[in-house]
């Protein structure tokens, strides 16, 4: 990384804990000095000493119409004219609450608030004053925000509790937490058998998009609705990933599934801060100021964000959009595929909708398990030699990578040769 990059890096090290404002912006993972963008463009962005990439990352998932597109561009300047924010009801809250509601089946009421993490973190309070129950049931590399009831890794053994996984987690909070392996539907029913009296709630990626990119079996879904249903458990969909990023009917519709809660962000904001989490109405009725669970924030519906998420909401509902989307992601990992084949490299990769794993691996893993197998170092090689070509993947073997509709064939195209020339000289 050159001069201005590593300038920037420095000083930023010297008043922001580890230099950045979320941990896997640091490099960490796979070393070196992270680039500091300055403006993106379309499928591209451009770093602080004037190199360009093409990028797929996406700001983590929300910028599904590429970088600054015009349309909401101007949505976020003509709202800003009129203010930033008020703490008071706004039209547009209603606007977009309506067409959240329309979008998803599943949403009766819904709720905006500033982040994922608090959605996620919401839903589960909720679920728990619904119920009257405690114990939350996750998977294991499933990523749901950093609240401490979600901080929790798997236990010893199947169906023990977890332990944090973070400092500052008290161990007993930890305890009102079962992990579970994701897409093993016999471990979830033998869960369910010796807990379900107490499960409160199950919370799954109907995606797994934060140990990689990890596609769910359909009777793992299947048995997760079932169980849910027969112990009068919550089911909850975290789609702050997923939804409107693998199809206009989320995760949900494209598999099949009603949760009884959902969790939405990143495209729904359109690159603004905005998340959301709604559901089934006698659910959402013990919400604040309807009912007992309390919930909260200042900047909750924002106009600025809400402008910016109803904008892009708006345009991708163009007939054949995620068609297209998904046949570039297709592409991408086909082409990738080919390439580490031709060259004998150890490679495999997956796309579902907008979103694509690449793993160091023969086979796509299942779950963490599977992803804890891949090649490490070889992914680090592959990631730098990218960078280095101006081609910008996530910098971590452990998170998805994200299609724009603004990559073009071409830019594809692009990515694949130059990502065959890395694997020729191995």
């Amino acid at each position: 990384m050159t001069n201005r990059n590593r300038q920037l890096f420095e000083r930023a090290q010297k008043c922001i804990p580890g230099g950045v404002n979320s941990p896997v912006r640091a490099f960490r993972c796979v070393g070196g000095t992270p680039p500091f963008l300055v403006s993106g463009q379309g499928a591209r962005v451009t770093d602080a000493d004037g190199k360009t990439y093409l990028d797929y990352v996406g700001s983590w998932g929300p910028l599904i119409l590429g970088h600054a597109p015009p349309k909401v561009v101007a949505a976020v300047r003509e709202i800003a004219a009129q203010g930033l924010s008020f703490g008071a009801p706004t039209e547009i809250e209603v606007d977009m609450a309506e067409l959240l509601c329309r979008l998803l089946p599943s949403l009766d009421l819904v709720r905006l608030v500033g982040s994922g993490t608090e959605a996620t973190m919401s839903a589960i309070r909720l679920a728990r004053g619904h119920t009257g129950r405690d114990l939350l049931i996750k998977f294991e590399g499933c990523y749901h925000g950093h609240s401490d009831s979600l901080l929790v890794k798997a236990g010893s053994g199947m169906l023990t509790f977890g332990h944090p996984d973070s400092g500052g987690v008290p161990v007993d909070l930890a305890r009102h937490t079962l992990v579970l392996d994701y897409n093993d539907d016999a471990a979830l029913a033998q869960a369910f058998a010796r807990h379900g009296e107490r499960v409160a709630a199950v919370i799954v990626e109907p995606v797994a998009g934060n140990m990689n990119l990890v596609a769910p079996r359909p009777e793992f879904l299947q048995s997760l609705r079932a169980q849910c249903s027969q112990y009068g458990s919550v089911l909850i969909f975290d789609e702050v990933m997923t939804g409107f990023r693998v199809g206009l009917a989320c995760a949900q519709g494209r598999y099949g599934i009603r949760p009884d809660l959902t969790t939405l962000g990143k495209v729904i904001g359109g690159g603004m801060p905005v998340a959301a989490f709604g559901g089934r109405r006698e659910i959402m009725e013990k919400i604040a100021p309807l009912g007992p669970v309390y919930q909260a924030g200042t900047l909750s519906g924002n106009p600025l964000s809400v402008a910016a998420g109803l904008a892009t909401l708006r345009l991708i509902q163009t007939p054949g959009f995620f068609a297209e989307l998904e046949r570039r992601a297709t592409a991408l990992c086909n082409g990738l595929t080919a390439a580490a084949i031709k060259h004998g490299a150890v490679f495999s990769a997956q796309s579902i909708g907008g979103m694509f794993g690449l793993y160091f691996r023969a086979r796509c893993p299942e779950n963490f398990a599977e992803v804890m197998q891949c090649d490490q170092a070889a992914f680090n090689r592959f990631f730098h030699a990218m960078l280095d070509a101006g081609h910008y993947f996530a910098p971590s073997p452990f998170e998805s990578g994200f299609v724009s509709s603004a990559h073009s064939d071409a830019d594809i195209a692009e990515t694949v040769a130059a990502a065959e020339e890395v694997f020729r000289k191995g």
